[in-house]
């Protein structure tokens, strides 16, 4: 096994579960602004707050419930990928230390 393959292969994978969390963590964002936006649109009386919240609500929300799943799958995809590389790690030291 290529010690070097195993590293970048961990380093990639890290890093698109912290892209993933990141898409995750704005999609609940954006369902949390159109639901508050939705009840903003509830009590306001204002002229122009409706037109707010129709706008909100026309950005295709993505679900609350989808995007929370992502966001455990994506930690769990960066924990397995932190062992990769942590097991590298333990490799390249090994190999290190029987060069030596």
């Amino acid at each position: 096994m290529n010690i070097q393959s195993a590293l970048y292969s961990g380093m990639q994978g890290f890093s698109r579960a912290s892209a993933g969390v990141t898409d995750a963590t704005l999609n609940i964002n954006q369902q949390t602004q159109v639901n508050r936006a939705v009840e903003t649109d509830q009590a306001l009386t204002q002229a122009d707050a409706p037109d707010q919240a129709r706008s909100l609500r026309a950005q295709q929300p993505v679900s609350l419930t989808n995007s929370l799943v992502q966001l455990g799958q994506e930690e769990r995809n960066a924990q397995a990928n932190v062992k990769t590389i942590q097991a590298a790690d333990e490799m390249l030291g090994t190999v290190i230390d029987i060069r030596v």
